[in-house]
Formats: structure tokens, sequence, C-alpha cells
């Protein structure tokens, strides 16, 4: 993948820096250290940074149409690029290069705005069209590919990180405090806002487009071209036999696999103790007719350590296994990295160990991998799924909802001040009905309010993270409640966490590319179409998958039980007795006065929680709550001091300095022009 940045004046044709726009490509030069390219005329100013993967030699960007009216600027991959380049040949399109990328142009003159839907794989796009005087920014279905955009005095700008954003020089660091709340809510920021004041994601399946008219105005559309979406509960495809599904299954997934491995470049893979990510290598293997070398973390804790289920699966399939041993010190020296790279807190302290992963697959030389992320968004893998259908067995007297008398009884013994009118405003934001995402998120979001300040707490009870992202309640209503879960999750974990913090930022941090089998257009269109039965049997997750697997695998290792890959909160804070004290840096973060300096979290609340909280028993829900709370507030604390006030901590900071890398631009810095956040 790469990194893209640019930015287009909404009034008219000013003219812009060089400077500028040179400034917001080498603020993400991580993303793409073999080249980089721009394009700057009146008005208009796109910048690319390139890691070199497909068309290693001929591929540096923008790319142009033949005639140069359209021109593109794109980051990820297009898996599907051969057969539409040869259909776009057969139609008279001339190549100049051998970029997958290069078919966008040629689609946009073909297609316009229906390209969107045509497009397959990870991508974030950027196309100017010249004539029309237009510039359309999309994003792929899953959100694997970031973009981060926002309006300031009549330029809307837009880049691959929100650093890029700040380089320009006409973005001051501002807190968003509903960025924060939607780490607290639902362990993620799955947009559309962000930890930054003004500045938005464009959400996964989406497309902005920008006309300028010529009487100097433009018109900005965020624009959906696909979401997830389900059939009607008890209108699933049921035609298929057994035989027939699992057969499809494996043969999309192999394709998937396959599409995956189309590279100028060596792949590798990341393999973990699960089932997802050992059927890709070994289904890349099958494919490449060779193992390919994988790569694999070990971390300290024996519970959570998967190091020997991995070597039994290395040596099955003949990889080559690099592991890496994560120490909790790993993750304390990696973390103020992480949050860096992230640009915004992260609860799962694992981030940080993919991070130093993705390092050391550069290190080896390569630059892409592939993951098993996906499965469980695709298939029903996580825990809360299986706790949520025990849970629904204590309705068994007709009229009495026992389950949410048990949800209350939880949070009063839990979360005595917590008020269950939030809860029930959260259940209300994601269509009046409780599923096994909200569930698990309810055990997360209960311990913020023992923790923030009363002012965060004020606005916690005037607003509803789950109301402004873009959910389509309307079809969740009419979906299985397995499917509701999943869409929940795939919303929030997935595009929000897993493919951003664990995922983009972390990886790309480094130079490296990840790619998702399971995230396959394909894949999961016959997934979702699929009875509730073949993601979640009795309390079996990823059934179909699993049976799949027992073809590939010996059962050994296509029936382990799903493993949460998590580091311990004991890695940010090490208790005194164990692992002497904390660092001085989380010390100096969670002082009584950087805490009030922040103004989100009650300094006294945070130390009576760090004290009481390994007082509770390790493994249980409520200290697990606690812990990822702590983690939250840490990590909160962090990013504030990196991006916001360098002042919290003894640490190096990126606050106050964006706006000095270049001269004072051209156009001076205003208010945030309104756009939809404003009225949320």
């Amino acid at each position: 993948m790469c990194g893209i940045a640019g930015l287009i004046d909404l009034t008219g044709h000013r003219p812009l820096s060089r400077d500028m726009l040179e400034s917001m490509s080498d603020s993400m030069i991580h993303r793409g250290p073999d080249d980089s390219g721009s394009l700057l005329r009146p008005g208009l100013g796109l910048a690319h940074r390139r890691l070199s993967i497909i068309g290693l030699e001929d591929g540096r960007q923008p790319l142009a149409s033949e005639d140069g009216a359209v021109i593109s600027i794109g980051n990820g991959e297009l898996f599907d690029y051969e057969r539409v380049r040869a259909d776009l040949q057969r139609r008279g399109h001339r190549f100049a290069t051998h970029s997958d990328l290069e078919n966008v142009v040629h689609l946009w003159e073909d297609h316009g705005e229906a390209m969107w839907t045509q497009l397959r794989g990870q991508f974030a796009i950027a196309v100017w069209d010249e004539r029309e005087q237009r510039l359309v920014i999309g994003r792929d279905r899953f959100g694997i590919c970031p973009v981060f955009w926002t309006i300031r005095d009549g330029w809307l700008l837009f880049a691959s990180e929100i650093k890029s954003l700040l380089a320009s020089g006409m973005v001051p660091a501002a807190a968003d405090w509903r960025g924060i709340e939607q780490i607290f809510t639902c362990m993620s920021v799955p947009g559309p806002a962000t930890c930054f004041e003004g500045v938005q994601t464009l959400l996964p399946g989406h497309y902005l487009s920008i006309q300028r008219d010529p009487d100097g105005t433009a018109k900005v559309e965020d624009r959906t071209y696909w979401e997830i979406d389900y059939p009607d509960r008890g209108h699933e495809n049921s035609s298929l036999s057994d035989s027939a599904i699992l057969d499809e299954f494996e043969h999309l997934m192999v394709q998937s696999v396959d599409r995956r491995l189309k590279a100028d470049v060596p792949v590798v893979g990341c393999l973990s103790g699960g089932v997802d990510s050992t059927i890709v290598v070994a289904m890349a293997n099958h494919v490449l007719g060779r193992p390919i070398k994988t790569f694999t973390i070990s971390v300290d804790d024996p519970n959570l350590d998967e190091t020997s289920d991995v070597a039994q699966s290395a040596q099955h399939m003949g990889s080559e296994s690099v592991v890496l041993r994560c120490r909790n010190a790993d993750i304390l020296e990696q973390y103020p990295t992480l949050i860096r790279a992230a640009e915004a807190p992260v609860i799962d302290t694992a981030s940080a160990a993919v991070l130093k992963l993705s390092q050391l697959i550069r290190q080896h030389g390569f630059k892409v991998a592939l993951t098993g992320q996906g499965a469980d968004e695709l298939l029903a893998g996580y825990i809360w799924f299986k706790s949520n259908r025990l849970f629904q067995k204590l309705n068994f007297l007709p009229g009495l909802d026992l389950t949410n008398m048990a949800r209350k009884l939880y949070t009063k013994f839990t979360t005595p001040n917590y008020p269950w009118s939030d809860i029930e405003n959260h259940v209300h934001a994601v269509g009046g009905q409780y599923n096994a995402a909200f569930d698990a998120f309810g055990r997360v979001f209960t311990p913020r309010f023992e923790l923030y300040s009363q002012q965060m707490r004020d606005r916690a009870l005037s607003y509803s993270s789950f109301s402004h992202m873009g959910l389509n309640r309307d079809r969740m209503a009419k979906w299985d409640p397995l499917n509701q879960g999943l869409y929940l999750t795939s919303r929030t974990l997935l595009s929000g966490m897993l493919l951003s913090s664990k995922g983009d930022r972390a990886c790309m941090n480094a130079s490296v590319e990840m790619r998702h089998p399971f995230l396959d257009e394909d894949l999961f269109d016959f997934c979702a179409k699929l009875p509730a039965h073949w993601k979640l049997r009795r309390l079996q997750d990823k059934f179909l998958l699993r049976a799949v697997a027992d073809k590939w695998l010996p059962k050994a290792m296509s029936r382990r039980r799903k493993a949460m890959f998590l580091t311990p909160w004991e890695s940010l804070c090490p208790s005194n007795e164990q692992e002497g004290s904390a660092p001085t840096y989380v010390e100096e973060l969670l002082s009584e006065d950087s805490i009030r300096r922040a103004g989100y979290f009650d300094p006294a609340a945070v130390s009576r929680w760090r004290r009481d909280v390994r007082q509770l028993r390790k493994g249980s829900l409520l200290r697990t709550s606690f812990e990822m709370s702590l983690v939250g507030v840490v990590s909160t604390q962090l990013w504030h001091h990196s991006f916001i006030d360098g002042n919290l901590a003894s640490l190096p900071s990126l606050a106050g300095t964006f706006s000095s890398v270049i001269p004072q631009p051209i156009v001076l810095r205003s208010a945030l022009e309104p756009s939809p956040l404003a009225a949320n």
C-alpha cells in the first residue's frame, strides 16, 4: 500500500504552495519510502507516496488517461486488475504502466461514478477529472485503507493519515471528545468523527464527490456505493446442499488467497495459533506449490502465548517460522510510537506487538503479508456470540425478559453509579434490540463513568456514539440477531480498530502491507446469505470455516478454540510486586496534574482504580473491563500529549510542530467550515 494526500479549493483557483504539498507527503514517508509524485495546479494539489509492490519499474503516480484529462492517485491493491485491464484494452484503452491502479483512470472514463462498484480489493483512491472540474475520493468496502478529510478556509484537504493534514499548516490539532467517547464505548474509532476536531473519517464503502462550478462555488457530497447487508430474517439462502456450501466456500477461499498472492515482490504470512491464519497459510502454500515464510508473535503471558500451537502448524505445513518474542517491556517501549502511528488512543495493547512484528517483517526484507483478519466478523468467531446465545436461554419464561434483568443486576453490582438510561440510549441507537456485539461493548463501556471527569460524563450522557456512526438501523431491524451482531462488530471493531490501529496504521508505519483473504467481496457475499447455523452452530464458532479446514489441516489445528490475541494490562502498567513499577512516562501521564490538564478523567478515580483493580480476580469480567478502561486512560493521555499538549510527560511530542513545518500558507487559517459533523 501507499499514501495519498491532496487539497482542492472550493471557492475558485487560488494558488497553493508546493512546500505545503511536499510537507503533507513527507509526513507519511513511511507509507511510501520507495518513490513519490505530485500534481500541482491552481486550486488543486495531489501527492503520492509509493510502496512498490506491483509494476515496480513504471508504476509511479499520479497516473493519467491517454489524453491527460483524468488523473488519479491511489493507495492499495486491485486484486482482479489483470482481468479488468484485458477488458479495458479490448475496448480500446492504452496503458502506459504495469500498475494495477492505472485501471482507475480508464474505468472512470467509461463508467464515471459507477466505477466504484467495479473495484475489487483494498484501496483509497482520488480521481481528478479536468473536463468536469471534479474530484472524487473513495475507500474500499471494508475500510482496509484509510482516508481522512476536513474543510478549512474554503479548502478541502484529504490524506491517508491525519498527520498529513496537520502538516499542511492549515489544520490545527485540537481534540474532539466524541472520538474519545467512541474509544470508551466500542474500543475503536469507527467514524465519521475522529479524535481531532473537524477531521472526519471517510466511512468504508463511501466516496466524496467534489464538484467545482464555474461560478467559483463547489458542492461536496458524501455518497455510499456499498454497505454491509444481510438477507431479511428467514430469507437466508437455504437452497444449497451441505456439500455444495462446503465446496463453494472452499473454492472462494482459495480464489481469495490466490488473488492476494499477486505481487511483484515475495508475499509472507502472519501465523498465529488459530485456524484463521493457519488455513490462509495452508492455502497459500497450495496455490504457490511451496511453503511461504511465516512470522509469529510470542508474548510473555503463558495463558495468551500461542507459540507451541504455531510451531505445530508451521511444522505440519513445512513453513519456515520466524518467532518474535514480545515482552511486556517491548509493549511499553513501542506504545508511544504506536499512538503516534494510530493517531488515536489504543485500548488493545496487542497492537503494539503487531507494530513490532511489522518491523521484523520489514527487517527481513518483505513488504507484503497475509493475515487471518476478518474471519471472526464473517463467521461469528468471537466469544460474545457464544455468550449471547447462552444468555438468551434465560428467557425461558413467557413474557419475562430475564436477560435484561440480568444485565441490569450486573451493571448495578459492578458500577452502581452508572445510569441505566445511557445503555437504553445506546440500544435505541443500534436499532432498539440487544445483540452479541452490544453486550460485549456494554461490559466495556460501563466503567468509563467511574473514570471520566464530570465534564466528560455530562457530554457522554448527551451523546450516543452509535447514533453517529452511520449505522443502517432500518436494515438491521430485519436481520437475524446473529447478523446484527456481526454487522455491529464489523462497523466498529473491524474498521475502527483491527484494520486501523492493529492493522494499516501499525503495519504501514513499518512500510508493510497486510492483505486479508477473508475480506474478499465474493466470499463475504456468499457467507452473508447463509443461515446463521453455518456461522455459529450450537456453541461452535466459525462452523463453516472449521468444516472446510478439516480437509486441509489435522483436527488438532482446525478445531482449536478461539483465542483472542491480547497482551495483558500488566504490559502497560506492571504491578510493583511482580514486575517493578510502571515506567516514568506512564506515571507522568497519570499524575494528578497531567490528568487535570487534559480534562478527560477524574484523577482520584484513576488513582483508586489503579490500586483496586489488582484486588479483583485476574481474568474475571469485572477486572478485564476495568483493565481495558485503564489502558484507555493511559493511551488517551499519551495521545493528548503526543498531538495536543506536549507537557504531560517527558516524552517527545508532535504537538505544536506541524504549524512550523512550512512557511505560513498562502490561505489564512480560519474556523472550520460547516460539515456533516457540525450538526451531530
